[in-house]
């Protein structure tokens, strides 16, 4: 059966930049529901600190958790030679720090989707950023994850590889034992398209997965596309949802899943609500892959 994580969606501002909520804080909480892992972002404050990547470990182990994801923001895409070179450089120190913290997966993006960029040009930066990534992480039994991503936070533009087309083209684009993808279905709608179909095309390389549930706030997923260039950060009309009440169709997901052998982590993307909104979604979760996964 596949094992749940959660990620601390509803505190990142607090974990990331404002440092009102240490980590301690979010283990604790975490460690209260019926999950085995927690997924791990690499731009938590208390990160920044090499000597602190131990402790965390040991802190989220000592309440009988793993932390087996980690969860960061290459951006590949940049026209600048240099720049793509230290991206590749923050990539490898993301690598050790998910090894430190016990972890098998870390996440990379393609980067940001840039006006003047082709999607030949942008394939090809981030497919070759990538690929020079995982020879480092093949050294550490580290497995480099590509999500189907709408927009990281802090970026100004969403990402290259958003679409399904030039998505599947960058998958496609890179084989190693290493490399796989993080499914995301909430984002394929961000896309205009059907998570579903973009399921299907890449089943065979799911090796984790954010489970999420999305809802427009106000408008239309039009409106969104129209406003979503040049700001920084997600535009205001969308929302994450409690899991089970959005779009996402989670028996069609899972049976897919189920079909293609899938036996990893899901991690949670919930809770903005707080922690009850995330244990429900924890408990709807848990009830599916009992269905579809059965003792």
């Amino acid at each position: 059966m596949p094992k749940l994580a959660a990620f601390p969606k509803a505190f990142m501002q607090a974990l990331c930049k404002d440092g009102s909520m240490k980590l301690a804080t979010w283990i604790e909480l975490a460690s209260k529901l019926d999950i085995e892992g927690l997924e791990w972002y690499a731009g938590f404050l208390e990160m920044q600190h090499k000597n602190n990547w131990p402790l965390f470990r040991k802190m989220a182990e000592d309440k009988g958790k793993v932390i087996p994801m980690m969860c960061c923001s290459p951006d590949f895409t940049h026209p600048n030679k240099a720049f793509r070179q230290q991206e590749i450089d923050k990539q490898k120190y993301w690598i050790d720090m998910t090894h430190a913290l016990g972890g098998s997966y870390c996440r990379v993006l393609s980067g940001q989707r840039r006006p003047e960029l082709t999607i030949q040009e942008g394939v090809k930066l981030a497919a070759d950023c990538i690929q020079s990534c995982l020879p480092y992480a093949e050294e550490r039994k580290i497995t480099l994850i590509l999500e189907n991503h709408y927009k990281d936070d802090f970026w100004e533009y969403p990402e290259f590889a958003q679409k399904m087309d030039v998505f599947t083209q960058l998958v496609d684009s890179i084989d190693h034992p290493n490399f796989g993808v993080n499914y995301d279905p909430s984002n394929a709608f961000l896309a205009g398209e059907d998570p579903l179909e973009l399921l299907k095309k890449i089943s065979h390389r799911v090796v984790t997965m954010h489970a999420s549930d999305r809802y427009l706030k106000f408008g239309t997923i039009e409106d969104l596309r129209n406003e979503e260039d040049g700001a920084i950060g997600y535009a205001k009309r969308l929302s994450h949802g409690e899991i089970g009440k959005g779009l996402n169709d989670y028996d069609a997901i899972f049976t897919e899943l189920k079909w293609v052998g899938f036996d990893s982590w899901i991690s949670i993307e919930d809770g903005v609500e707080g922690m009850d909104q995330l244990e429900r979604s924890v408990t709807f979760l848990r009830k599916k892959m009992n269905q579809y996964w059965p003792g």
